[in-house]
């Protein structure tokens, strides 16, 4: 069955020059690029994404760092998506991360790792909603 989720490649891939080698990647993993934009969140707009962390250690950081620079969101399809997309991307702290993944192949560190992927269907559908309309969502047929 197809189900959808989020990736953002990260202020650290736009400044890299890094984001059509992993646009590539995903492409080449079998996912469909439904919508996809380059934004500049603020630190009000990266708080509030990523609101579910608040409180926690890395929280402060996680938005200086998302509103630092552009990012690139796209909502993906295929199927088993989520879990998918979480194997080609790899562990959170790249040094954790499968070969072969994406954060091992080409992020610094666990702040700094490259790429979002959403952890579950739910949360999928909620990330997606906060950079796309429904009617921005462009099926391939």
């Amino acid at each position: 069955m197809k189900e959808r989720t989020l990736a953002i490649l990260k202020p650290d891939c736009v400044r890299k020059n890094l984001t059509g080698q992993i646009i590539a990647r995903i492409e080449a993993a079998g996912f469909k690029i439904l919508g996809i934009k380059k934004v500049r969140m603020t630190k009000e707009t990266a708080g509030a994404f990523y609101a579910v962390h608040k409180g926690k250690p890395f929280y402060d950081g996680l938005v200086e760092f998302m509103s630092s620079g552009p990012c690139i969101p796209m909502a993906l399809e295929k199927d088993n998506a989520v879990v998918d997309f979480r194997n080609l991307i790899g562990a959170t702290d790249p040094k954790d991360a499968a070969p072969g993944t994406i954060r091992k192949d080409y992020a610094d560190n666990k702040g700094e790792n490259i790429v979002h992927g959403s952890d579950s269907p739910e949360n999928a559908k909620i990330e997606i909603s906060f950079f796309f309309s429904e009617k921005e969502l462009l099926e391939n047929l």
